[in-house]
């Protein structure tokens, strides 16, 4: 199987391309979590894995969507873009997720990552804005990925966009990145009304497209209209997992998962360090769907720290990342919205939507399911992701501190 996806890349994508994902992402991207684990020996945390929303805008209206793409434009500049990724740069970080809203609205997105060769951006898209001449200048940056988001059939696209004619659009600007011999890779948030999309034919057509990977979410219910109706149920979920597993033992395509080590038990990227979201007003977030903060990557009089003083110093970010971690091995938001609640307000983190109703939209969560799954382990049969996950991508002593019961009314006493 290995042998079949290291033919395909060859044959179907531009070798340079290859180098650069190869060099940027994988050979300095290890590097960058051997950094974040010498740090972690020391009780300092700086993401090796940024995610950066560049715009809140976007042109579709997707149902349970947290983002504020409705409200007034905004965009990271390419000034403030640039001091991020240099200050990150400092700690050995190569790897920035870019979303939004969707990224390829911002006016200056390609301004944004054409001064930074050395680093390697997978940009979460719609797909719909991706003409044959962008995707073009994508091949000549190589150092980017597209990962579009498909999320069903033309009929289950279009309810689950809010928008008509979503399917074929996007699919058009996946096929401009294929033809141009893009590293491009396909997503689904997978929910119950797309839940059809975890079979092998779709997998199969992928390959058959050229699509280099592929990325299976879970459908998370936030935001003012969370669509709680669409979240998969607990064996819905597992089915999800045994899928990922089994297709990455038989199929000659990349499949990337964040929320399982190599055996199988579930994490959370924020819990362990390992990644936190910037969003469009420079705010730092613990993940997309946390909207609080009580830092900026922006300078001021009031806080003008680097952004690794920020990181590493952040009271709020620790706390989170300790309540997470000894709380559950899955979502938080999903599992303990109470103890999260508790957690704002302890810190008076501020809500860092537009709307600024995230804290009420926080208080009426009710406790649902995540990947977390006791008794229910499903390690990996490919070789190379265990290995891969064992060393680079794992839990790096998140959940081996104390009892969820013990320690987080603990933690939110002190």
């Amino acid at each position: 199987m290995m042998l079949k996806l290291g033919w395909r890349m060859l044959r179907e994508t531009d070798k340079r391309l290859l180098w650069k994902l190869a060099w940027n992402m994988g050979f300095k991207g290890m590097l960058s979590v051997q950094a974040h684990k010498r740090r972690l020996k020391q009780g300092q945390v700086f993401p090796p894995f940024l995610y950066v929303s560049v715009i809140n805008s976007c042109n579709l209206r997707c149902q349970g969507c947290w983002v504020d793409v409705a409200a007034k434009q905004e965009t990271i500049s390419p000034q403030a873009f640039a001091k991020l990724v240099r200050e990150a740069r400092e700690m050995g970080n190569v790897f920035f997720g870019i979303v939004g809203g969707e990224p390829f609205m911002h006016p200056q997105l390609f301004e944004l990552l054409e001064p930074h060769r050395d680093c390697y951006f997978q940009v979460f898209t719609n797909g719909q804005f991706i003409t044959d001449e962008k995707a073009k200048r994508l091949r000549r940056l190589g150092n980017v990925t597209p990962l579009i988001s498909v999320e069903g059939n033309e009929i289950v696209s279009d309810v689950r966009r809010g928008r008509s004619d979503v399917y074929s659009k996007t699919m058009q600007g996946l096929q401009n990145c294929l033809n141009n011999k893009v590293m491009t890779g396909v997503c689904t948030s997978v929910c119950k009304s797309n839940f059809d999309l975890v079979n092998e034919k779709w997998i199969d057509r992928l390959i058959d497209m050229g699509v280099m990977y592929t990325w299976f979410h879970v459908y998370r219910p936030m935001g003012p209209d969370a669509c709680s109706d669409l979240c998969l149920s607990p064996e819905q979920q597992l089915e999800v997992r045994k899928f990922v597993v089994e297709m990455r033992a038989k199929k000659p395509i990349i499949i990337i998962d964040a929320y399982y080590d190599g055996e199988g038990q579930a994490l959370c990227p924020a819990a362990t360090g390992i990644s936190h979201h910037i969003n469009p007003w420079g705010d730092i977030e613990p993940c997309p769907i946390v909207q609080f903060t009580k830092e900026s990557i922006h300078s001021s009089e009031a806080d003008p720290r680097s952004l690794k003083e920020k990181f590493l110093k952040s009271e709020f970010l620790h706390d989170f990342r300790e309540l997470a971690g000894t709380t559950t091995r899955g979502c938080i938001v999903l599992e303990r919205p109470d103890l999260l609640k508790q957690l704002v307000e302890k810190h008076e983190a501020r809500d860092s939507t537009v709307r600024g109703t995230a804290m009420e939209e926080l208080a009426v969560l009710t406790t649902r399911t995540s990947q977390y799954n006791p008794g229910h382990e499903i390690p990996e049969k490919n070789w190379l992701y265990r290995l891969a996950k064992r060393f680079w991508f794992n839990d790096f002593g998140a959940y081996r501190k104390l009892d969820a019961r013990q320690s987080a009314p603990a933690l939110l006493g002190r």
